[in-house]
């Protein structure tokens, strides 16, 4: 996962192909990749495709947001950009209170820290659904709050 988002940072116009089909070989390659290691950890379908969907748009969404926000704070000289975001989020603070505490502007980030403790939350839910026998077993996890 990381040196998949490693490379989409290398070549940021990649996300621009995201709106096509994609069947080309490295593409196919890395999927088979993607859904032969869940498989092999256990995991089944229903829960595959929701496993690997979350995965791979994880990666896909951290290496575009993270390419778009650092292309338009290099654009506009740099930390200006995340300061000027970050007095935003204090003088709003009462509108936004959870966002002025613990936004992602608050601290300044580490893109990488960041992408690598979510991806270890994806990963854990993803292990729980095994541990718990519902993606082994290929039954979707209960709702939160819906009995069953």
């Amino acid at each position: 996962m990381t040196g998949w988002r490693a490379v989409l940072l290398d070549h940021p116009w990649s996300a621009a192909l995201l709106g096509r089909p994609m069947l080309g070989p490295n593409v196919l390659a890395r999927s088979e990749f993607l859904y032969a290691t869940l498989v092999g950890a256990g995991v089944a379908e229903p829960c595959l495709t929701a496993a690997a969907y979350g995965l791979s748009n994880y990666v896909i969404g951290s290496a575009l947001m993270q390419a778009t926000w650092t292309a338009r704070a290099e654009q506009a000289t740099g930390q200006a950009t995340a300061q000027a975001a970050r007095e935003h989020l204090r003088a709003t603070g009462d509108r936004y209170p959870v966002l002025a505490a613990h936004g992602p502007l608050v601290a300044d980030g580490d893109w990488d820290v960041s992408f690598t403790f979510g991806l270890r939350w994806l990963l854990d839910g993803i292990q729980a659904g095994i541990q718990a026998g519902t993606a082994a077993a290929g039954r979707r996890p209960a709702e939160p709050g819906v009995s069953t």
